[in-house]
């Protein structure tokens, strides 16, 4: 056994063959949160995708109601202006369809929300945010749905959000 391997294996204050000591820091972490996280329960995981399963029948219709929502606050910032609140909103909106998206089986939508989202961000670079390019990703979102564009598997989902992707990248370069 080297050196190195025989001073991991001495007992903590020992002293080791250069005369230092080893010291045994305790694992902090594991005082806090036990010895294990427990495991997986399969059952459980199973007893979930079988209630969204049961649930999946209502994602048409809550896509819907969400994208009402977001296209609503479009109207808002477009009478009101994007500064303040009904940017804020906006953000709010495109920031839920981003997590529902995948959720309720349209994994393109979340990437093109995920997009708007990346343009509205910063509020203080929301103000100059292009209003056609915010238009063109609700657009985009809307006839996802509406022609059940639902991935980029899709050559025409494909090449709309990577064209937005693209516009946005431009807008925000870093």
């Amino acid at each position: 056994m080297s050196s190195s391997n025989n001073a991991l294996s001495r007992a903590p204050g020992s002293p080791t063959a250069g005369g230092g000591e080893v010291i045994n820091v305790p694992n902090a972490l594991r005082m806090k949160v036990g010895p294990r996280f427990g495991g997986i329960d399969a059952s459980a995981v199973a007893k979930a995708e079988a209630a969204l399963k049961g649930l999946s029948s209502q994602f048409g219709q809550w896509l819907q109601d969400e994208i009402v929502k977001l296209e609503t606050a479009r109207a808002q910032v477009k009478a009101n202006g994007i500064a303040g609140p009904t940017g804020d909103q906006l953000y709010l909106h495109s920031h839920d369809l981003k997590g529902l998206g995948t959720t309720y089986e349209f994994p393109l939508i979340t990437r093109i929300a995920g997009s708007l989202c990346k343009l509205l961000d910063e509020p203080d670079k929301r103000a100059d945010a292009p209003l056609f390019l915010i238009d063109a990703h609700i657009d985009a979102i809307r006839a996802a749905v509406r022609s059940d564009i639902r991935d980029t598997a899709n050559p025409v989902g494909k090449a709309i959000v990577e064209e937005l992707e693209r516009r946005v990248k431009e807008f925000l370069p870093d």
